[in-house]
């Protein structure tokens, strides 16, 4: 299935309830192709299985125990999914916050106002928050209860209150955005010279484990990655706008060493960067 949203109206029975709750599988690596898609309700996705990769004011790689916080009016899109297993839940707002429940939007608050939008739910919460979307399902899906919605709304707050709790106690979550964001600025502007993991982490005062894990979350790729993936990329404009040879090239891009830069070039681009250098020649 092709879509960016965790859930959507059509996965249920009764698309007009205040609160919704469907359960999903999907494998999809092509899903980078789907534009942003926007809700007119806030969701979230409890993840229980597989991997999946999610744009939202950056890219997030979501795993087992990870719930994807989703504001209404929050641009995002799935960009692959591997064997992702997750629970999608749905709500109305301002039909719940009608009632004394700030705190229990805080996250979605918090997310709206530039915080990562994932949350990591404790290994020993998992039972507990997966029987209470199977209860909601049940509940949304049964036709005996003439009158589910209190039912319902009771089971939202027990679900939403995890996800505050998971939030509160997830430091990492409300302070890896800008570590990230951090991070790459650092990258950026230092990648051409000598630069390592270390230095990366000292200039952001963090651990080099918690950098590496931060922005490898957030983006898919690690510190060192992102170093190499800049260098690569200034590599390919000399290469295409200089004459300078290739070991210049290298030394120009932080690398002392010309044949370890051949070398990750040619992992990087499936050539050498005289071959790569000679093809993009021809096609001028």
């Amino acid at each position: 299935m092709n879509t960016a949203a965790p859930i959507r109206r059509d996965d249920l029975h009764d698309a007009d309830m205040p609160v919704f709750v469907a359960q999903r599988s999907m494998n999809d690596p092509h899903s980078s192709r789907a534009a942003p898609v926007t809700h007119s309700f806030a969701a979230l996705a409890f993840y229980t299985g597989g991997q999946a990769r999610v744009q939202q004011r950056g890219r997030w790689l979501l795993e087992r125990g990870d719930v994807l916080i989703v504001p209404a009016g929050e641009p995002h899109r799935l960009i692959e999914a591997q064997q992702a297993e997750f629970w999608g839940l749905g709500f109305c707002v301002s039909c719940f916050a009608a009632d004394d429940s700030g705190l229990l939007l805080e996250p979605f608050e918090r997310v709206r106002s530039g915080a990562a939008p994932t949350i990591r739910i404790p290994p020993e919460r998992h039972a507990f928050l997966l029987e209470l979307f199977r209860e909601l399902q049940d509940t949304a899906h049964s036709n005996r209860n003439r009158e589910p919605h209190a039912v319902q709304r009771s089971l939202l707050t027990l679900i939403l209150n995890e996800t505050r709790r998971a939030s509160q106690r997830d430091a990492h979550a409300s302070s890896q955005r800008s570590v990230v964001a951090n991070s790459l600025s650092f990258i950026e502007r230092n990648c051409l010279r000598s630069l390592t993991l270390k230095d990366v982490a000292a200039a952001v005062k963090r651990s080099p484990a918690y950098v590496t894990t931060a922005l490898t979350r957030a983006t898919g790729r690690s510190a060192v990655e992102w170093i190499i993936a800049g260098r690569m990329a200034e590599a390919r404009r000399l290469l295409l706008h200089s004459d300078e040879r290739v070991d210049v090239v290298a030394e120009r891009i932080g690398y002392a060493d010309s044949t370890h830069f051949i070398r990750l070039f040619q992992r990087e681009h499936g050539a050498t960067p005289a071959a790569w250098r000679a093809a993009k020649a021809r096609l001028r």
